[in-house]
């Protein structure tokens, strides 16, 4: 049985509690991602999506040079690296989440999306009900 650590993306950019919305914005851009971990010395402190920064950061008209811990999620959902793929699909089930941070011993050590459990051959039903699930209001 894979496990999380099987399928999880290991080089993970991150930024950190000193950069600005308008930094993270750029790092989304130039690596076509949709969620930057904010890490402080290998510590998860919080994510930023791509509807974080609109939905926290310009429909709140908070200007650019605004801090990430302004606009970052900080309440978390993670999972370890030793857990099954099953249970990363529950979450992100339960959670409706896309991406869920993979920590060990409080850091960040990868990221595990919905695209990773169907790129790795994982059920294709439970990563389409996970999608399904993920998706409902």
């Amino acid at each position: 049985m894979k496990k999380v650590r099987d399928i999880m993306t290991t080089d993970v950019d991150c930024c950190t509690p000193l950069d600005n919305v308008y930094e993270v914005a750029s790092k989304m851009r130039d690596l076509d991602v949709g969620a930057i971990p904010i890490v402080e010395n290998g510590k998860l402190l919080g994510m930023i999506t791509d509807r974080d920064l609109v939905v926290r950061g310009i429909a709140e008209k908070h200007p650019g040079s605004n801090q990430v811990t302004n606009v970052m999620s900080d309440h978390l959902i993670t999972i370890s690296p030793e857990e099954s793929l099953a249970e990363a699909s529950e979450l992100m089930s339960e959670h409706q989440i896309r991406r869920l941070p993979v920590v060990e011993n409080g850091h960040l050590i990868g990221i595990v999306s919905l695209g990773d459990l169907a790129i790795h051959n994982y059920s294709d039903d439970q990563a389409g009900d996970a999608l399904s699930e993920i998706s409902e209001h």
